[in-house]
């Protein structure tokens, strides 16, 4: 267990580690980050930063002699950088970045534990696009294996059409068959070193444009009854990656039960309504995982609760919500504004 005063790493300099510090120093902890050069926020709220990049390894040796442990905020993280940092110092274990990501892997290892993702098809030529439309069919999804988020690196695929007047990037891809949906929702999970797994409620999560636009409690019928199966797969994930911290794993809620969609080894932005609406926010509960803290509890305590992520030039108009009650503004103090950029978020309460 990690002493008041002691140093926490952060790999990353978005807002989640932003967030993560602001947690570490709540319990009593001073944060330092790593990341490349660029707009990294998490440097307001962190007594250092390492502005290098990924792969110069003394500088990462460097920033791991300052850190008593170390995690991360961004699931891209190379696993090489991450593998620089001594085994019972980095929570979770690189194992869990190396699992997620890459899609074509990450699949295999959820469907290995008896989980049900998308019907799906490695795609390494033109030709195996053709073959798995023929076989999987039309409407589906290319997507990068390796480096999409919030909806970067895929491919809405209609027809045979849009398959042939696609470029295809010289990078490994996937397929995925088009699942019809009842809605959307994610499990978050937090565990301990001593292996405890604790779970918040299930939000329904809405998209615009392949970016969360909303998450909100209560979830409704169709998600309520597929939770305790999907959280089912979830510990099983974490149990067999060994994690240690907050775990994602998001899924369609289908007429057939839970489908997986994919998973986040990390905080998420699903889970940004913890900071008001549970007794403990997943920043709070991952800061305790990595220290090896009891957890603490991950009971919702308001009726409902509504996270809207604010998104590009809206964050200038902050005032559209500070008039309203039980409202909560994030602002995570990005320089540029630009269409489609996360600036921050803001959750409504209702008691």
């Amino acid at each position: 267990m990690l002493k008041r005063g002691r140093t926490i790493g952060i790999l990353g300099g978005g807002q989640l580690g932003r967030m993560m510090a602001v947690s570490a120093a709540q319990l009593g902890y001073r944060c330092i980050a790593y990341a490349p050069e660029g707009d990294n926020v998490v440097s307001d709220v962190c007594d250092d930063i390492f502005t290098n990049k990924w792969d110069d390894a003394a500088a990462v040796a460097a920033f791991a002699a300052q850190c008593d442990a170390v995690t991360w905020e961004f699931e891209n993280v190379p696993v090489a950088t991450a593998a620089l940092i001594p085994d019972d110092r980095i929570f979770p274990h690189p194992r869990a970045l190396e699992t997620a990501q890459d899609r074509l892997n990450e699949k295999r290892f959820v469907e290995g534990l008896g989980g049900r993702p998308a019907a799906y098809a490695r795609i390494d030529s033109r030709a195996d696009l053709e073959a798995a439309i023929d076989t999987l069919g039309a409407p589906g999804i290319l997507k990068t294996r390796r480096d999409g988020y919030d909806g970067k690196g895929q491919w809405r695929i209609g027809s045979d059409r849009d398959a042939q007047g696609l470029n295809l990037l010289d990078m490994p891809l996937i397929y995925e068959a088009f699942v019809e949906f009842e809605a959307e929702f994610s499990v978050i999970l937090v565990r301990g070193q001593d292996g405890e797994i604790r779970f918040w409620d299930s939000t329904r999560n809405s998209h615009d444009h392949g970016i969360l636009a909303t998450s909100s409690l209560p979830a409704g019928e169709a998600i309520a009854a597929q939770v305790d199966e999907a959280r089912e797969l979830a510990r099983q994930v974490a149990d067999a990656l060994r994690y240690v911290g907050v775990l994602t794993l998001e899924f369609f809620a289908t007429r057939n039960g839970p489908v997986f969609n994919e998973m986040a080894p990390r905080v998420h932005n699903s889970g940004h309504w913890t900071i008001e609406g549970a007794a403990t926010s997943q920043f709070e509960n991952h800061i305790r995982a990595v220290a090896g803290l009891p957890l603490g509890s991950t009971a919702t305590v308001a009726r409902s609760v509504t996270m809207t992520n604010i998104i590009g030039s809206d964050i200038l108009e902050t005032e559209q919500w500070l008039g309203q009650p039980d409202t909560h503004l994030h602002d995570y103090g990005k320089a540029e504004v630009r269409d489609g950029r996360k600036m921050g978020h803001v959750t409504k309460l209702e008691r």
